[in-house]
C-alpha cells in the first residue's frame, strides 16, 4: 500500500480510538485538543468534464499553555476529461514553545509527494522563532523566520539535498466572531543555489454556519523558480471548502 495511504488510514484509526477518550472529557476543563477538517470536491459535466478533490486535516494538542503540537495532512487530486491534472500529498508534524507572550519558538518535519511537479518524495525539517506582532482580537499577524533541511528525490531519478531559509508572514482579520479573513505568505531559500527559491501564498475567507460547521473560500499559489523536469513555475487552487471542527 502507497504510503500516502497509509499516512490517511493511520489518522482515521487514531480519531476512532480517541474519540470516546476526548467526548468523556469534562466540559469544564480548558479545550486541549481542536480537530479541524476541511472538504472540497468539484465535478462538473457537460462540454468540459472536470473534478478536484482537497482534503485537509489540523489536529492540535496543547498539554500545557505554553507548548501546542500541530498534525497537519493534505490530499489534492484533480483531473479534466478523464485524465489526472494534479496529485499532491503532504503531511506535517510540527511543535510550537510559547518563550513570551508574544515570542514562541518552532521546530517542524514534513513529507511532501507531487508528481505533476516532478516530486517523488520531499523531506523537510525545519526550526526557528516566530514574534506576534498584533495579538488580536480584531486583528493578528504572526512572522516567523528560520533555517531549513530538505531532502528531494525526483521522478526522473535524480535527487538534491539542500540547507535554506524560511520567512513566513500571516495576518488575520477577525471581520465578526464567526467571520475572519486570513493572508499568509511563505519564502523558502536555498542556500547553496540562490535561483533555487520558493514563494507560497495562501488567501482564505471563511464564514461560520455553527460551533461546529464553516464554509471556506481560499485561493492557493505555489511558484517554484527552478521547477525540476519541465514542471510549470506556478501551482494554483481555488476552493470552496466545507469545514467541520471535529473536536
Amino acid at each position: 500500500m502507497k504510503l500516502k495511504f497509509i499516512i490517511v488510514h493511520t489518522f482515521v484509526l487514531m480519531l476512532a480510538v480517541l474519540y470516546p477518550f476526548f467526548a468523556a472529557a469534562e466540559t469544564t476543563e480548558p479545550k486541549r485538543i481542536t480537530d479541524e477538517a476541511q472538504l472540497s470536491y468539484v465535478d462538473s459535466q457537460g462540454n468540459t468534464r472536470l473534478s478536484s478533490l482537497l482534503i485537509v486535516n489540523t489536529l492540535k494538542y496543547t498539554p500545557v499553555d505554553y507548548l501546542i503540537a500541530t498534525w497537519n495532512i493534505e490530499a489534492l487530486k484533480a483531473s479534466s476529461e478523464g485524465e489526472s491534472t494534479a496529485e499532491r500529498y503532504t503531511t506535517l508534524l510540527r511543535l510550537d514553545y510559547l518563550i513570551r507572550s508574544r515570542m514562541y519558538s518552532f521546530a517542524d518535519v514534513s513529507w511532501l509527494q507531487d508528481e505533476f511537479a516532478k516530486i517523488d518524495h520531499r523531506y523537510y525539517f525545519g526550526a526557528g522563532i516566530g514574534y506576534k506582532i498584533l495579538a488580536g482580537p480584531k486583528h493578528m499577524l504572526n512572522t516567523e523566520a528560520g533555517i531549513n533541511y530538505t531532502m528531494d528525490t525526483y521522478t526522473n531519478h535524480t535527487d538534491s539535498d539542500y540547507m535554506g531559509g524560511r520567512i513566513f508572514g500571516k495576518y488575520t482579520y477577525n471581520i465578526t466572531p464567526t467571520n475572519k479573513f486570513e493572508q499568509a505568505v511563505e519564502y523558502l531559500h536555498d542556500f547553496d543555489n540562490s535561483e533555487n527559491f520558493n514563494v507560497n501564498s495562501d488567501t482564505s475567507l471563511s464564514a461560520a454556519l455553527n460551533s461546529m460547521l464553516s464554509l471556506k473560500t481560499s485561493y492557493k499559489v505555489k511558484y517554484d523558480n527552478e521547477p525540476v523536469g519541465g514542471a510549470k513555475y506556478t501551482d494554483r487552487v481555488l476552493a470552496l471548502s466545507l469545514v467541520v471542527n471535529v473536536l
